[in-house]
Parts: structure tokens; sequence; C-alpha cells
């Protein structure tokens, strides 16, 4: 396994639900998978699966896979003039700890170009346009940051800690689609969201519960 440098989060190091679904797909199986990042998944290195712990060249633990169980973390959906008119709030336009997050970096042109902005409720809703190349990955890089922005704030910033996903079915390139993401609580430095990923015809393509940590 090897995270391409494209595919970062913070700088240096691998988005968190990209890597994630590369080592959940590495892990195989079926049924949704749970991932625990133990440090930020480093680029353009050779990662090994052993057992369910994937490890660096020298050893070093990047991250703990295992099946999940039931993932049942379904955000309700939006219409997609609701999550383009929620993306022009998207707050990390203003200020973003990561701008140049292969998913939701203003700054990555080449990105997935997820803007999750807050709904009245609190949810947050993005617009999402799939690439010319889709894989499992790409669903859970899809459904990673706009979970994360329930939280997000200026000056307090937070890293994926924890992801559980299910994907159901891939998007076709160029579908248009919705991604919505919901905070269900913050307990000291941790946050509990789930995400879900609607098609243009509205099925659900996947849903996430995840854990964000504050740094």
């Amino acid at each position: 396994m090897r995270i391409e440098s494209r595919y970062n989060g913070p700088a240096g190091s691998g988005n968190g639900g990209w890597s994630a679904g590369v080592f959940a797909a590495q892990a195989g199986g079926t049924g949704p998978v749970e991932v625990t990042l133990r440090r930020p998944p480093p680029l353009e290195t050779e990662l090994t699966l052993v057992g369910d712990e994937v490890r660096d060249p020298a050893g070093e633990l990047v991250a703990e896979v295992r099946p999940a169980g039931v993932v049942d973390a379904v955000v309700p959906p939006v219409d997609l003039d609701t999550a383009v008119a929620a993306a022009t709030r998207y707050p990390g336009l203003v200020e973003h700890p990561f701008p140049g997050c292969y998913v939701c970096g203003p700054q990555r042109t080449d990105g997935l170009r997820i803007f999750p902005g807050r709904l009245p409720d609190g949810r947050t809703a993005a617009p999402f346009r799939a690439p010319a190349q889709v894989g499992a990955a790409t669903v859970w890089a899809a459904l990673d940051c706009p979970g994360g922005w329930t939280v997000l704030a200026p000056g307090r910033p937070y890293l994926l800690g924890r992801i559980a996903a299910v994907v159901t079915a891939l998007p076709n390139p160029g579908d248009d689609c919705v991604v919505t993401g919901a905070l269900l609580g913050v307990d000291g430095r941790k946050a509990l969201v789930h995400t879900s990923l609607y098609g243009p015809d509205g099925a659900l393509l996947g849903a996430a519960r995840a854990t964000w940590i504050a740094r």
C-alpha cells in the first residue's frame, strides 16, 4: 500500500478518509470496516498490513483495521441546490487549517473540492462531483471532511482519529452527489460525527461514523 502525495490532508501526511479507505480495501472482506489512525499516514511510503495493523517499513504502527459491525450512521439528505447554497458558507474559504487538503482544501484545483457549509439545523452539506476515476477510497474520502467541519472552527483544528464506513455503491464519474454531516457530541478533545453520501437520484452511496480529535 502506498498513499500517493496528491492524496494529502495536512501537509506531509495522507488525508485520513482516503488513507482509511485504502487500508480498508487492503484488508478485504465484506461489510463495514473501522480504521483507527495511530499517527498521520505517511506519504509515498510502502505500508504493509500485518494482521489488523498497518505498519511502515520501520515497523512503526500507522493504523489498525477491524470489522465495524453495523454502521447505521445515516445523516438525512438535502437536495443539490441546498447543498450548493451551503457550500457558499463554507468557513474553510476564509480560514482553513489545512488549505491544501485533497478533499476540502480550497487551494487544490485538482482535489475533490468538497466545501461543507453549515445548515440552519447545524448539519453540514456540500455538493460533490465524482472525479474521472472513482474507487472505494474516493467514497471514504468524501465521507471524511464533511463530518470534521461540523466541529471545526477558527483556531480550533481537529484531525480524524477513527472512522467506520460502509460503501453501498460507487458514484459514476461526473455524477453530482451530495454529502451531509452531523455532530453527535463532544467529549473533551473528542468529537463524534456522522456523514452520508448520496447519488444524483438520492440513493445512499455510503455512510460513516467517525471520531475527530482536537489538536
